[in-house]
């Protein structure tokens, strides 16, 4: 049997329904209900096909085109959180330049940041700023409704009034913390090392860039681009 109306009816209809059951509640009318006065009767014959013209969607055939629909939406890039806004500060706009890299896994950036807290004491640390655009939403940032700050949860932060330190791995990057060279970050997926000494290169495939910001009193970025392998 041929359907009578395009595929994507079914697959709107699809889309808008949570589950089976709400797709046939959807094709109950008001004139079904006043003559049947039963949902369960009106739901059992819309799935029979015997109230009103369209073709009606089986269980099976249902569920596969909510499975498609559903993966089909995950695999849809988000929206970038940077889209639209105006960035005036240089700090700002370099966040915006490396959203959609650092989102997509072509690059892994590493940001330093000293600046005080809402407390007043002097931070600073180091921000895996993929990871964070992953766990949290950025969208504030960019308004300029929060300020980007290290946490104790990032890959390093000092406090140094209160002569706090903490150092923790995320999924992109291992810390080195005993070197000579100072604090080193392996990136977990090729295995380079980021060195973060202002005074040493900072490795393969990675560039160092400071950032004169209006924002923080000390901002650089560590840019590295990951090897895809074929």
């Amino acid at each position: 049997m041929q359907e009578d109306s395009p595929g994507t009816f079914h697959d709107d209809m699809v889309s808008e329904c949570h589950t089976y059951q709400d797709y046939i509640r959807s094709h109950i009318t008001p004139q079904d209900m006043f003559y049947l006065e039963d949902e369960e009767l009106a739901c059992q014959l819309v799935e029979l096909g015997y109230r009103g013209s369209r073709v009606i969607l089986t269980r099976e055939e249902f569920e596969t085109r909510k499975a498609a629909a559903e993966a089909l939406k995950r695999n849809q890039p988000k929206p970038l959180a940077s889209a639209g806004k105006e960035l005036k500060d240089n700090f700002l706009k370099a966040l915006a330049e490396r959203e959609e890299a650092n989102r997509s896994g072509k690059m892994t950036s590493v940001i330093f940041i000293r600046d005080k807290n809402s407390h007043g004491q002097e931070i600073s640390g180091y921000i895996d700023y993929s990871h964070r655009l992953k766990t949290e939403e950025f969208e504030p940032y960019f308004s300029g409704k929060k300020r980007l700050l290290p946490r104790p949860t990032d890959l390093s932060f000092y406090n140094w009034e209160m002569q706090v330190s903490t150092s923790n791995p995320s999924p992109n990057y291992h810390i080195i913390a005993e070197n000579s060279s100072g604090l080193l970050f392996k990136n977990k997926r090729d295995r380079k090392i980021l060195n973060v000494d202002p005074k040493a290169s900072p490795g393969d495939n990675s560039e160092r860039t400071p950032v004169q910001s209006e924002l923080y009193t000390h901002v650089i970025i560590y840019d590295h681009f990951t090897r895809r392998r074929t």
